[in-house]
Formats: structure tokens, C-alpha cells, sequence
């Protein structure tokens, strides 16, 4: 069941990506795409392109949130570049609609290079029903 939903979590990260434009490139729970690579020594569920500029997107859930090494994550994965051109790699965090706040005072914390590479994405959890 945990597994269904974070499936349906990463489903609608990557809703969030081709609303923002991007191309899914790898991501997880997919059927033809591969799953992605670390980046460092964090895992991540998935990462897009739009033309020349890439995403990096991960899933946040309350038992992380309140982890005190999620500064340090944020921090590692919102500050990544491309290899050659140097471009920053936007991070899209996707969380619960009810930890929304939460997130957004985690960010503060961040250093300012951060905070401006950070998008904090609302996502659909198992407690709010959704209508189809």
C-alpha cells in the first residue's frame, strides 16, 4: 500500500513537470523509463529537461521532513550544476498539501543560492480524496 502511494506521489511530481515544460528523463515506478541515478549519495525520483535546463525531482514525506539531515540534502541537491555548461539544476520538491507550510520554513533555512533553485511542488497524499 505505502508503495501505491508513493507511486501516485511521483506521478503527479512528474504531472508538475510537463506543466512546467519539461521532458521526463528517468524517473521512478516508471514502465519505460529507467529509474534515476543517485546524484551524490541521495536518491531521486525523477529528473527532466527543457531544452538546455534540467530538473532534478524528489518526493519529501513527513518522517523526512522532520530528519534533521534534510538541510544538508536540500542543500546538496538544490546547489548541482550541469557538468559542461555550468547551468543550475532547478530542484522540484514535492510534498503533501498539509506539510506545505512546513517545507516552505524548511527552505528558508537554506542559503539564498538554494532557495532561488528550489520549487515546491503540492502533491496529492492518501488523507485529501481527489475527484476524477
Amino acid at each position: 500500500m505505502k508503495e501505491s502511494i508513493r507511486q501516485r506521489s511521483v506521478d503527479d511530481l512528474i504531472s508538475h513537470f510537463w506543466k512546467n515544460g519539461y521532458l521526463t528523463l528517468s524517473r521512478k515506478f516508471g514502465t519505460y523509463l529507467p529509474t534515476p541515478s543517485n546524484v551524490g549519495k541521495y536518491e531521486v525520483d525523477a529528473i527532466g529537461k527543457f531544452k538546455k535546463k534540467y530538473a532534478i525531482g524528489i518526493i519529501l514525506s513527513e518522517e523526512e521532513l522532520n530528519d534533521p539531515k534534510v538541510y544538508t540534502k536540500l542543500e546538496f541537491l538544490a546547489t548541482r550544476h550541469t557538468k559542461y555548461s555550468n547551468k543550475k539544476v532547478t530542484l522540484f520538491l514535492g510534498v503533501p498539501k498539509m506539510l506545505f507550510n512546513k517545507v516552505k520554513l524548511c527552505i528558508s533555512n537554506l542559503s539564498i543560492e538554494a532557495q532561488k533553485n528550489i520549487k515546491v511542488v503540492s502533491i496529492n497524499d492518501d488523507s485529501t480524496p481527489t475527484l476524477l
